[in-house]
């Protein structure tokens, strides 16, 4: 299982205009692993994951998944293991049919006829979104842009899935949905979020950025106690944590 295994060493990258974005960041995600990556906004969360898929090109530092290093040449490989799901679903949905979008990879990848179909269907239903094969991406809600986004890159049958803010801007029944297929997923899941109750429920490990570098990295519910290390890094403890504050204000009467 060493191909599931994620390191990323001393990665570096700065912008063309100069911003840093990540610094000397490295960790070591293990096959199986919920990892999930939390920070401000601004903290390098978004850039870090883009690398992760060589959709960013580091300004310096490493990154294997399992013996590959991640090169210009190995980025095909390395696409095929890992899956990454975009902050915004129209950064992935650009085909005239949901089913299109969601064959597009596998095609690639060199399926067709009745295995591509299997897969097309497969990869709906995971994210019970089968009803909208003939529809049009751009005649959907938010809520089914994302798990639609989501089924294009199970379709690819990733070892690991990458997602930058998954239950960003979506109801509750929708971010639940999106929920029980995380926690469904039996591989490598790799997530950064502000939905740090999602974080709670779901991701054992944390891994805190902070100014484009690693300001901690452990137990989730050891960080999320650490309300101290929350406030430098701009962050808070999650909702379920906090306690009602009416029932606080209650129980002093």
């Amino acid at each position: 299982m060493s191909h599931h295994i994620v390191e990323v060493g001393e990665l570096q990258h700065q912008y063309a205009d100069g911003t840093c974005a990540v610094t000397s960041i490295s960790f070591r995600i293990t096959h199986g692993e919920a990892v999930a990556i939390i920070g401000a906004n601004g903290a390098g969360k978004s850039t870090l994951l883009l690398h992760l898929n060589g959709a960013l090109a580091a300004t310096a530092g490493t990154i294997r998944i399992g013996d590959t290093l991640l090169t210009p040449a190995t980025v095909p490989q390395i696409r095929r293991t890992v899956g990454m799901v975009f902050q915004n679903p129209d950064d992935q949905l650009f085909m005239s049919t949901v089913a299109e979008d969601v064959a597009f990879g596998p095609l690639n990848m060199g399926l067709s006829g009745a295995e591509l179909e299997a897969r097309v269907v497969a990869a709906l239903t995971q994210v019970d979104a089968l009803y909208l094969r003939h529809k049009a991406p751009y005649h959907l809600s938010g809520g089914e842009k994302k798990r639609v986004a989501i089924a294009t890159v199970l379709a690819m049958s990733p070892d690991i899935l990458v997602m930058d803010e998954p239950t960003g801007g979506l109801d509750p029944y929708a971010r639940r949905q999106v929920m029980e297929l995380l926690s469904g997923f039996q591989h490598t899941r790799i997530v950064a979020s502000h939905d740090l109750d999602m974080v709670l429920e779901l991701f054992p490990r944390t891994i805190i950025l902070c100014q484009g570098k690693v300001a901690a990295d452990g137990p989730t519910t050891t960080i999320f106690r650490d309300r101290e290390l929350l406030a430098r890094c701009r962050l808070e403890q999650p909702l379920a944590m906090q306690g009602c504050p009416v029932c606080r204000e209650g129980a002093k009467q």
